[in-house]
């Protein structure tokens, strides 16, 4: 096993490498600045498409994120050039928000702040002033985490609304795409708010925000995580009821080990035990929606029993870590076996050995799911942070 294990980490050393070798070549935006906001499944880039804050936020994280591992002066630069292209163009330096889009010309498109966008910002900026510490980064990184706390914490139910205007008034649409429900707690919105407070506490060890980072793991317990399942509900009311909606392995896998990682950095010892054992459960029963060639199948409609036969990217780039994490817990060998067959599919499905970086992903027949290959969801985090969570992982 020790050899499998030297092999899969000097696999994904390469991987890593190849990932931040197409976001350097092929994503910067030399004419309009910052980065590109479309690159079709072709490489044909999609002019004059508009750039969203995700996309940015991700990029962000993703070079500074890398830099602490490759110390490459290139992997800092491009993490710089995100900084600033944030910071000037999304940040909504009237209102304290941030922009959800901007045209190509750098002017706002959508000025709403979708907190999910918010939280992306925050997470990349902390992990930016970690390599720079550019004060400026951390400055905007605690304002949208203060605002946040202001204006989508909900006193009265715990939890956070998902959106606002600009001038953080309500909003009548809240989801973040179309496949969404229109709902005011979401279970992916919190998953996120948490991993971006878990990453500027690294860096910023103030009380109240642990306080928050608490407080949010308490309500993914109580809510989101079925303790009968061991799976994710994924949208609720104001109220807490629930609108049953689909079982996401993705999102499930990738709780299992992000939110055990937040529990950590809390340093709540009984919500560190807590998390602990939904990291194992959640694992277990992400073993549903493997299929035998290794591929994690992206959700489940249970009123059915439907399968959404898709193998997204980020799909497998979590499953990656939520089994190698399972096995860490356990020291249960199926769980790492699991991990390196995925990586065998991811492999031989999902990597684009001619262009460099990942598909979206395959149907059941393995034909290409023809979407971006950049672009306002699909990002370097997914796959860059899997290959950067198990090199650190994975013993010499």
């Amino acid at each position: 096993m020790s050899a499998k294990l030297k092999q899969f980490k000097s696999e994904l050393t390469a991987e890593l490498d190849s990932i931040l070798k197409y976001w350097s070549k092929h994503t910067i935006d030399n004419q309009n600045g910052g980065f590109i906001g479309q690159i079709d499944f072709e490489e044909h880039i999609i002019a004059n498409t508009e750039k969203g804050a995700v996309l940015n936020a991700r990029i962000l994280w993703s070079f500074s994120a890398s830099y602490q591992v490759t110390q490459k002066e290139e992997h800092k630069q491009l993490a710089k050039r995100a900084f600033e292209f944030l910071s000037k163009y999304f940040y909504d330096s009237e209102f304290g928000g941030l922009f959800w889009s901007i045209n190509v010309d750098k002017t706002p498109k959508d000025t709403k702040n979708q907190i999910y966008a918010l939280a992306f910002a925050i997470y990349g900026l902390s992990e930016y002033y970690a390599i720079s510490k550019e004060e400026k980064a951390l400055e905007i990184a605690i304002n949208l985490y203060l605002k946040i706390q202001e204006h989508s914490f909900d006193p009265e139910n715990k939890g956070y609304f998902e959106a606002l205007t600009r001038d953080w008034q309500p909003i009548d649409d809240l989801r973040l795409s179309d496949k969404d429900a229109n709902e005011k707690k979401t279970m992916n919105t919190h998953l996120h708010i948490v991993e971006a407070y878990a990453n500027l506490f690294k860096v910023w060890k103030d009380k109240a925000l642990q306080n928050d980072i608490i407080g949010l793991l308490e309500t993914i317990h109580r809510y989101f995580i079925n303790t009968e399942t061991g799976h994710l509900r994924l949208f609720f009311d104001e109220n807490w009821i629930e609108k049953p909606d689909v079982i996401s392995y993705g999102h499930d896998i990738e709780a299992a080990w992000l939110l055990l990682q937040c529990a950590e950095i809390s340093e709540d010892r009984s919500l560190i035990s807590r998390y602990q054992k939904h990291a194992v459960l959640m694992a277990e029963v992400t073993k549903e929606g493997l299929d035998t060639d290794g591929g994690l199948w992206y959700e489940l409609d249970p009123k059915n029993n439907e399968l959404i036969a898709e193998k997204h990217w980020w799909v497998q780039a979590e499953a990656l870590i939520g089994f190698y994490n399972a096995y860490e817990l356990t020291n249960d060998e199926t769980y790492l076996e699991i991990a390196l067959k995925n990586w065998d599919f991811i492999k031989k499905y999902i990597l684009d050995t001619q262009n460099g970086e990942w598909f979206w992903g395959v149907y059941r027949d393995y034909t290409l799911i023809e979407k971006d290959k950049a672009g306002f969801w699909k990002c370097p985090y997914h796959n860059s942070r899997a290959c950067l969570e198990l090199i650190q992982r994975i013993p010499d």
